[in-house]
């Protein structure tokens, strides 16, 4: 399994969050794209969307299933990524960086604190 980056957090849902500043950018993890194969359609929220944490914030699709993707934080949808509408493989070419889904203004940061570091989340799906 590719080692996920130590400068963002985790869920048990396979999403990432890297926070800067009040902006959260969100992707899925390596391991969520293994698991999924080839990403076929990614469809976010639109900017003005408001997410409580926990809320789904879009979905992504591949000729295997169809998954939600959640938000660990709540806040408002301020970008979802345009280049993954021409090509949502970028999120399996380079899920941690290209292939981001969608950024976020953070109203409230404390739910990063229910989210894993990079170990605590590769010791629990490794292997």
């Amino acid at each position: 399994m590719t080692t996920p980056p130590d400068d963002r957090k985790y869920s048990e849902s396979h999403e990432w969050h890297k926070l800067d500043g009040d902006v959260l950018t969100l992707g899925i993890t390596a391991f969520a794209v293994d698991q999924l194969t080839d990403l076929t359609f990614v469809e976010m929220k639109p900017a003005g969307t408001e997410l409580a944490a926990g809320d789904a914030v879009g979905e992504v699709e591949s000729v295997k299933t169809t998954s939600d993707i959640y938000s660990g934080v709540a806040g408002e949808v301020i970008e979802a990524n345009a280049d993954l509408d021409a090509n949502p493989g970028l999120v399996n070419e380079d899920p941690y960086g290209a292939g981001w889904l969608v950024k976020i203004k953070v109203s409230d940061p404390s739910g990063m604190d229910s989210l894993m570091d990079a170990a605590t989340y590769t010791s629990q799906h490794a292997g």
